[in-house]
């Protein structure tokens, strides 16, 4: 087994993988980052679980939507690019958003 360092939101963070899979990991690491730092931007920094919870959320969600675009053999929706609103209660309001929108996808089953 094979040990990579990433860098999410500019701090390292060794991984385990299997031999042979660290650059795919670095590749996954660094579009991940990307997320983080996205929604770091949008509501600032409120500590790395919360960065990484709503990062995920929203790469949850895009996989949604490929699967679903899959399932009926449609286009896969363009990813939304609207971002939650920063504010004193940005943080609320971020997970607010991305509960709106998962909720949003759900009704379309």
């Amino acid at each position: 087994m094979a040990t990579v360092t990433v860098e999410i939101n500019g701090r390292p963070y060794a991984v385990g993988c299997a031999d042979g899979q660290e650059e795919r990991v670095r590749i996954l690491a660094r579009q991940f980052d990307g997320h983080v730092k996205s929604v770091a931007g949008d509501v600032g920094h409120v500590g790395d679980l919360r960065l990484f919870l709503m990062a995920a959320l929203l790469l949850a969600d895009e996989l949604h939507e490929a699967r679903l675009a899959l399932q009926t053999g449609t286009d896969a929706p363009a990813v939304s690019t609207a971002t939650p609103p920063s504010s004193d209660t940005g943080v609320a309001e971020a997970l607010n958003a991305v509960a709106a929108r998962l909720e949003k996808l759900t009704q379309s089953l």
